[in-house]
């Protein structure tokens, strides 16, 4: 709302008078305000943007469903700085993590969830030593407690008004957190559903909008215009509600869609066409539909987004997806994962894509791994470095 009354007691001048309102609520900036004249904007809070970008919009749910799924069917390598290996109990735990869920359903979870949210939590089930068990904690039920200095203290797990509290202990925790950049925020992750947020908006405006021309036969075909006898300006009650219900039982919707209509004396069919506003709806929506690819790191191209011609091909478009938005996504969690992993066995471990077993990148890799081999100048240990190799493989340790 823009304004308010402001009243005081016993005076009716009070009661009427209307004054600019004064915003001083730290939450005023998320308030979605509505007004003649104003664009009204969607709520900003996490399960807003959740069910209007995810559950009510084709395009944020596809963008996040091939980031996500395309991230968590990488294939992963467990390595340190010497060996990479074949068998380790981290591999055995990311393989299956939980009794209900494999690698790549836990995976998509928790890239979902860091796309939708900015942050992704992962639970460790364990007393001492490796967890046995890792399980992915909805982020919008999940609180993060600072402490005096800044840190944080313990996160919190609010569910059907009981809370369950993870402490933070000399900086570890059964809890990693995983969170996408955030300028202005020191606790929580800036996702990628908020800077489309706007876009998103308009492209559910420009659904609903094609939605209703539809119910009304694709917006008024024609207008029926009563030319009446002398005397006889308008219609009567009972004329007017007949024709009222005639037109919405037999003429409206696509299952009526082309039946002749009688008109009876005094009215005229007039036919009309869409009005350039309404045509250039179906463009805005395509518009709309490429920010919010764009704020995703999405091609358009493959989410059949018409009009784009950044990229020559469908198999170049594929490379840059994985180049640009899938491999650093995955790396980053992974990265962390291992990190945190690391904590508990007390054994600094690498956890990362293997890139030599990637289809869609496997034109520039064969070309990498053929100039690295052909450089004489460069030792043996050198060449694995630059390929992202371990000094050693399990085989060279005797």
């Amino acid at each position: 709302m823009f304004e308010f009354l402001n009243r005081s007691a016993g005076s009716k001048e009070g009661a009427a008078q209307v004054v600019p309102a004064a915003k001083a609520s730290a939450t005023g900036p998320v308030v979605a305000m509505q007004s003649s004249g104003r664009v009204a904007w969607s709520p900003r809070d996490t399960v807003s943007l959740t069910r209007n970008g995810f559950n009510a919009n084709p395009i944020g749910f596809r963008a996040v469903k091939i980031i996500s799924e395309a991230a968590a069917a990488l294939p992963l390598v467990v390595q340190d700085r010497l060996r990479r290996y074949d068998v380790h109990p981290v591999q055995e735990l990311l393989a299956r993590p939980n009794m209900a869920q494999g690698r790549a359903e836990l995976f998509e979870a928790l890239f979902a969830q860091v796309l939708l949210t900015g942050n992704g939590y992962l639970e460790a089930v364990a007393d001492d030593g490796l967890p046995a068990e890792m399980h992915v904690l909805r982020s919008d039920r999940m609180s993060l407690i600072p402490g005096k200095n800044g840190w944080p203290v313990a996160y919190e797990y609010n569910l059907g008004g009981r809370k369950v509290r993870f402490p933070v202990t000399e900086g570890l925790s059964t809890v990693c957190h995983i969170k996408s950049f955030h300028p202005q925020d020191d606790h929580y992750g800036f996702s990628a559903m908020q800077a489309a947020a706007n876009a998103v908006d308009v492209h559910n405006a420009a659904s609903r909008w094609s939605k209703a021309l539809l119910d009304n036969a694709a917006r008024p075909s024609g207008a029926i215009i009563y030319n009446g006898g002398e005397g006889q300006s308008q219609l009567t009650h009972d004329q007017y509600t007949r024709l009222v219900d005639e037109m919405e039982s037999q003429h409206q919707g696509a299952k009526n869609a082309g039946r002749p209509m009688l008109l009876e004396g005094g009215l005229d069919w007039k036919p009309m066409g869409f009005s350039p506003s309404d045509m250039e709806f179906q463009k805005t929506k395509e518009a709309a539909a490429r920010e919010i690819a764009i704020a995703y790191g999405v091609p358009p191209m493959l989410l059949g987004i018409p009009g784009d011609a950044t990229y020559a091909n469908y198999q170049e478009a594929n490379r840059a997806f994985y180049r640009l938005t899938v491999l650093p996504l995955a790396t980053r969690v992974t990265s962390a994962i291992a990190d945190w992993l690391s904590d508990f066995t007390g054994e600094r471990l690498d956890v990362r894509p293997d890139l030599d077993q990637i289809p869609a990148l496997s034109a520039e890799r064969d070309a990498q791994w053929r100039r690295v081999a052909d450089a004489s100048f460069l030792s043996a240990a050198e060449k694995r470095n630059l390929l992202g190799l371990p000094a050693l493989e399990v085989s060279d340790d005797g």
